[in-house]
């Protein structure tokens, strides 16, 4: 678990709380004395974290693809420090399958969410704090089946650049992930040893990343005052091989 984390008295808002990376985030800024408040569109999720965490949380539901929601949630949490967003609405497949639908859910998690996330919760920011919101390696290496991730995590990593200048001195970042073995890999079974197993075998830093790496970056990037606008590749060097 990341160490020495500067968070002890403020408050943290993690977009994303119910599972996996959210969920190891909110342990660790409770753990570190933030007051957090858990954000995503299942309440009943948000609820069974809250019951985990050390520290008493708030729980607020948010759907990124309404902005009503996301005004409602800034009217909710008023003053905070630090906003994450992990959240994702992948719509991977082959490009004759896609639905205009899912293909408009993606880019609301990833680029248009964020960008009224800050146009709502900005003004509410502490002049010291920070979004920090999710990229990934597939804007690096797209690849077949993935065009809508590729195309969603690359605008997010162009949007952290300008709203770092639009809402200055509140910074803002990205953090990318490569191959994380944060749980969502679980759905390939048997298979998941062998896959994560080739991915270290691939990647310069020779391992998969854990969901420590990940927390660590965050926190690196909210605690860092001269940081902004900047997309952290937590990827083991894979976009580059």
């Amino acid at each position: 678990m990341p160490q020495n984390i500067p968070l002890a008295g403020q408050r943290l808002i993690v977009v994303g709380a119910g599972a996996h990376t959210g969920r190891a985030l909110a342990h660790a800024a409770s753990q570190a004395g933030a007051a957090v408040v858990l954000a995503g569109p299942d309440r009943g999720k948000l609820e069974r974290v809250a019951a985990e965490l050390p520290r008493e949380a708030e729980i607020a539901e948010l759907d990124l693809t309404d902005e009503a929601s996301i005004a409602a949630l800034a009217d909710q949490v008023g003053r905070f420090d630090h906003l994450v967003s992990t959240a994702a609405m992948p719509a991977n497949g082959p490009l004759a399958d896609l639905e205009a639908a899912a293909v408009q859910r993606a880019f609301a998690a990833k680029v248009i969410g964020p960008l009224l996330l800050a146009k709502h919760l900005a003004a509410q920011a502490d002049p010291a704090g920070s979004f920090t919101f999710f990229s990934g390696v597939a804007a690096w290496r797209p690849a077949p089946n993935r065009t809508v991730m590729a195309t969603t995590n690359g605008a997010l990593a162009f949007l952290v650049q300008a709203l770092a200048v639009e809402i200055a001195p509140v910074r803002v970042n990205a953090v990318s992930p490569g191959i994380v073995d944060t749980g969502a890999w679980d759905g390939l079974g048997a298979d998941k040893t062998a896959f994560l197993r080739g991915v270290a075998e691939r990647n310069p830093a020779r391992r998969v990343g854990a969901v420590d790496d990940l927390v660590d970056a965050v926190f690196f990037a909210m605690g860092n005052p001269y940081v902004t606008g900047t997309v952290l590749h937590v990827d083991g060097g894979g976009r580059l091989v």
